[in-house]
């Protein structure tokens, strides 16, 4: 596929490394030639010196035969003119847009159409990470919570610790512990490492266990890996830019909410339109007034400033002063590992939040959702079975019969209301919604190709 990728920031670079080593053509745009530069000696892709929203720059992108545009600069006018130009002057097929201003999104419906601006596909960077904290908090002691067949199946990272009841013991034995749920192991991490989860496989304290289950038998299972924790109460936040606004007003009517944002006016605003939240004007890092508003009492406290380095010392105070869980937005990707699973419990990338979003409009094959897991060094993919026996390599056949890259497993399989956990013997059919799990995303591609239609073996 060849694709033109505007904007090489975190989100422009990652999405390039990713779309690049997946076989695509890509070209990528952005008016600093420094970005450029360093992203070329990284990966081998195509790239162009300007500003992303002007025709003689996109027509030297390639614009005139390519399949996808993909507008990520870090302005949302540029992003929206750029699709315009590549449709008008040059018909390109897919264009998508990354627009963070809550005002255009309010209107999204009636602006981003073919006749007014035509975006086929709209990414709300603010909204997918509100969504994703909000599962995070849903779910105490989870480390990542992604939702697959519209919320009918979840896959939910957690830490094994000392003291629950599975820990040293093989895998097989947690159907024994809940005969009367349906889960599956999907992938572990120890130390870094990526494991496949087999029968005989000892789960060790540490361990970073992905599993499945029905949404209903989430919490079930979580009590089963590590001692069960209770719900969430009383939620601090620092910082008040889009996310901060976006989470406290979707949280206020069900959690006890505070937000610190040391912007007065900015304040003054977030007093104004939001109902149940407590505001308060200070510094992220204020000893005295963590203190003050009782800070050792708080269930979870949230660093969603646009300062990395303000969010890790705001987190590992709020840690140190008796904060019970702490969760910190960052925005360098390299940061992430680093911080997360000391001080800091859950480390947020943005970047990897959109990326997902962003791969399941670019996936061949109807490709339904895409996730980054360990931070984009595996993947979970959700795609939907068409065809038959002829045209697919999936469909009416058994798991163990399906030809998966090495390093991929099926987990589960919806099929319309009723969620399959996947075993050897269990079939596919014609429009199940199949939640793949690849711990090498560079086997991706084979994937894609088992899901398209087309394929006989006649």
């Amino acid at each position: 596929m060849k694709i033109i990728l505007l904007g090489a920031g975190q989100v422009g670079g990652n999405l390039a490394e990713s779309l690049a080593s997946e076989e695509n053509d890509i070209t990528v745009v952005d008016s600093d030639g420094k970005r450029l530069r360093d992203l070329q000696d990284r990966i081998d892709i195509r790239t162009v010196n300007g500003k992303a929203s002007l025709p003689d720059v996109l027509k030297q992108a390639g614009a005139e035969d390519a399949d996808m545009l993909i507008a990520v600069t870090n302005s949302d006018e540029v992003n929206m003119i750029a699709c315009q130009v590549a449709y008008t002057l040059y018909r390109t097929p897919m264009k998508i847009a990354r627009i963070r201003d809550p005002q255009y999104i309010r209107e999204g419906d009636r602006l981003f159409k073919r006749e007014h601006v035509p975006i086929d596909v709209l990414i709300s960077p603010e909204q997918l990470v509100t969504n994703y904290i909000q599962r995070l908090i849903e779910t105490p002691g989870a480390l990542q919570v992604l939702d697959f067949a519209q919320g009918q199946l979840q896959l939910v990272a957690v830490k094994a610790v000392h003291g629950g009841l599975l820990v040293g013991q093989e895998l097989r034995f947690l159907k024994h512990h809940m005969p009367s749920i349906e889960t599956r192991v999907a992938a572990i991490f120890r130390k870094g490492r990526a494991i496949t989860p087999q029968g005989s496989t000892v789960i060790e304290d540490d361990d970073e266990i992905f599993f499945i289950a029905a949404k209903a038998d989430i919490n079930a299972v979580m009590s089963e890996l590590r001692r069960k924790e209770s719900n969430y109460k009383r939620i601090m936040i620092a910082g008040g830019g889009n996310i901060g606004y976006r989470l406290a007003k979707s949280l206020e009517h069900r959690y006890s909410v505070k937000l610190i944002e040391h912007d007065e006016e900015r304040s003054e605003w977030l007093s104004h339109h939001l109902k149940q939240t407590i505001v308060l004007n200070s510094d992220a890092s204020d000893q005295d007034l963590m203190l003050d508003e009782n800070i050792e009492d708080i269930d979870v406290f949230l660093a969603l400033t646009n300062d990395d380095e303000v969010n890790i010392m705001a987190s590992m105070l709020a840690k140190r002063l008796g904060a019970r869980k702490v969760m910190t937005l960052i925005n360098n990707t390299a940061y992430v590992d680093l911080v997360q699973g000391g001080d800091i419990d859950v480390a947020i990338s943005p970047s990897q939040t959109t990326i997902g979003s962003l791969l399941t409009h670019v996936r061949r094959g109807d490709i339904v959702n895409v996730y980054s897991l360990r931070r984009g060094a595996a993947e979970a993919i959700e795609a939907v079975a068409h065809g038959d026996e002829k045209s697919s390599k999936v469909v009416g056949r058994s798991v163990e019969d399906i030809d998966l890259p090495e390093g991929c497993t099926i987990g589960a399989i919806v099929r319309k209301e009723e969620v399959i956990i996947a075993h050897d013997h269990t079939i596919i059919e014609s429009g199940d919604h199949v939640i793949l799990f690849l711990i090498d995303k560079r086997r991706t591609v084979d994937v894609e190709r088992l899901f398209q239609v087309g394929f006989s073996f006649f």
